[in-house]
C-alpha cells in the first residue's frame, strides 16, 4: 500500500497541520459602523506570530478597544479618531467618502462594516484616485482599481514593516520557522520528484507526470492532485501567432 500524500493527511486535521490559534492575539478589525466620530489612544503595539505586521491596541473614549494593524510612525499614546468627522492625519478612520483623492490608506473595507479586508500586510497600502457616484475607486496593491461603496472605513497611512521581504532569510531554519507560524509545512516537495509509492505523479526515470494531470473537481480527495478542474490546456493559439 502506497503512502498518504500530502493533501490527504492535510484534510485530516491533525496537530501538524493546524493553526496555532493560541498565538494569535486578537482579531484586527474596526468596531461595529456608526454614525458618531470617537476619539481613541494607541493603548500597546503587539506582535502577533504569523501577522507580519505589528497590531495596534485602540482604547476608545467610550470604554471600547479594538485592534488595528499598525501604521508607520504609529506610536503608544498616539490619540487617534475613527468616525466620518475624523481629521486627516495618519491612523485616523473614515469612510471612503471623506478621504481625499491621492490618500495613502490601509485595512479598506470591502463592504461598509467588515471590519477591513483589503491592504493588510507590512507595506500594502491602496490609493484613493476618485468618485464614481456612490463608489469611490481605490487603487490596490496589485495595480487593480476597485469601486467601493464611499460608506465603507479605511485608515490612513501604510501599514508598518516596510521592506520586511527586502531582508535576506539567509538559511532554511529561518523559512521554516516562518511558515511554522502559519501552519504552512516547509519545505514543499513536487509530486514528479517522489517515488511512486509516495504520490500519484511519482516514479518513472525522469522528473514529468507523463500523462494528463487534469482531474475532476468531484474526484476523490486522494486522487485530487495536480491540475484540479482546469478548464483548458496547452496554449491558446492567439499566443501561438504573438510569438511567430
Amino acid at each position: 500500500m502506497g503512502k498518504r500524500i500530502l493533501a490527504q493527511r492535510l484534510g485530516r486535521g491533525s496537530s501538524t497541520f493546524r493553526s496555532p490559534g493560541h498565538l494569535r492575539v486578537a482579531p484586527a478589525k474596526y468596531p461595529p459602523l456608526t454614525d458618531e466620530t470617537l476619539r481613541g489612544v494607541v493603548a500597546e503595539l503587539l506582535h502577533e506570530p504569523g501577522r507580519w505586521v505589528p497590531l495596534a491596541r485602540i482604547e476608545l473614549e467610550n470604554g471600547g478597544e479594538y485592534y488595528i494593524p499598525a501604521a508607520e510612525t504609529m506610536f503608544v499614546g498616539q490619540e487617534v479618531f475613527i468616525g466620518p468627522e475624523a481629521p486627516i492625519s495618519v491612523g485616523n478612520t473614515l469612510p471612503l467618502s471623506k478621504i481625499p483623492e491621492g490618500t495613502k490608506i490601509y485595512n479598506v473595507e470591502l463592504r461598509p462594516g467588515d471590519g477591513g479586508k483589503l491592504a493588510r500586510q507590512s507595506g500594502s497600502y491602496g490609493i484613493v484616485v476618485g468618485r464614481s457616484g456612490k463608489y469611490t475607486i481605490v487603487l490596490l496593491p496589485s495595480g487593480r482599481q476597485k469601486h467601493i461603496l464611499s460608506t465603507a472605513r479605511a485608515t490612513i497611512g501604510v501599514p508598518a514593516g516596510t521592506g520586511r521581504v527586502e531582508k535576506p532569510l539567509l538559511k532554511a531554519g529561518k523559512a521554516y520557522h516562518k511558515w511554522k507560524s502559519k501552519a504552512v509545512k516547509w519545505p514543499t516537495v513536487r509530486g514528479v520528484a517522489m517515488g511512486a509509492y509516495a504520490h500519484p505523479h511519482g516514479g518513472g526515470h525522469h522528473q514529468s507526470v507523463s500523462f494528463p494531470s487534469t482531474v475532476s473537481r468531484n474526484t476523490s480527495p486522494g486522487r485530487k492532485v495536480g491540475h484540479i478542474a482546469s478548464r483548458r490546456c496547452g496554449r491558446k493559439k492567439g499566443a501561438r501567432r504573438a510569438t511567430r
